[in-house]
């Protein structure tokens, strides 16, 4: 007899790569907020108050945190849009359509619909900001090697990456939001079944001689 599903597979693909990318992108924003409120290292000739103030790791392993935190949140971002692909696609076909008036989202579809480009206009520019830094010679701060400047100086790319982290954690946080009873549902479910499964183990267990 093949064994009840909880959810239905999509669902369970979905809250696993839903749940790896809060995770990551907790991770990334917890991060990024540090580098935010400390953003220059070094003495500085004593012209830096914050020089020397460790808040849980060095900074050096804060970074480390970031990069490879912002690493998986772009692979999973980059898994998320193909179980979503048919959405989008619907979703800006009627976004289209509304704009030219043929067809009329309701309100809450046009916030979502808003929220989820948001998302991904700042987080793909946050993206390719952050891997200009990370691959591109001379562009990561305290670079020995002078600045490339593609297309803008690092100064102006620091601040694009900056600003597009800042809307798009603002944007996901409105986006988690909306959605958190889904989450609430799903794992309740979980919980629900993994509270059968042992209440219906410890019914199954033999009686001992002792018990008797």
């Amino acid at each position: 007899m093949e064994k009840k599903r909880v959810v239905s597979i999509q669902t369970r693909n979905n809250l696993i790569l839903d749940s790896l990318l809060f995770v990551s992108g907790l991770i990334t924003a917890i991060s990024g907020i540090f580098f935010l409120f400390l953003p220059v290292a070094g003495y500085q000739g004593g012209r830096n108050p914050l020089y020397g103030v460790t808040i849980f790791f060095e900074r050096h392993a804060w970074s480390d945190i970031h990069i490879w935190a912002s690493v998986a949140i772009m692979v999973f971002a980059a898994l998320h849009i193909p179980l979503h692909w048919k959405w989008i696609i619907n979703m800006t076909k009627s976004g289209v359509k509304t704009v030219f008036g043929k067809s009329k989202l309701n309100k809450y579809s046009q916030f979502n619909l808003g929220i989820n480009i948001m998302i991904g206009l700042s987080g793909l520019i946050c993206g390719l900001s952050g891997l200009y830094f990370l691959l591109v010679p001379g562009a990561f701060h305290n670079s020995i090697i002078p600045d490339p400047m593609w297309l803008f100086t690092s100064l102006t790319w620091d601040l694009i990456h900056t600003w597009s982290g800042v809307i798009a954690i603002a944007a996901s946080t409105l986006h988690f939001y909306f959605h958190w009873k889904w989450f609430y549902k799903v794992f309740r479910k979980y919980g629900q079944a993994f509270g059968k499964n042992l209440k219906g183990n410890q019914a199954n267990q033999p009686v001992s001689a002792q018990q008797v």
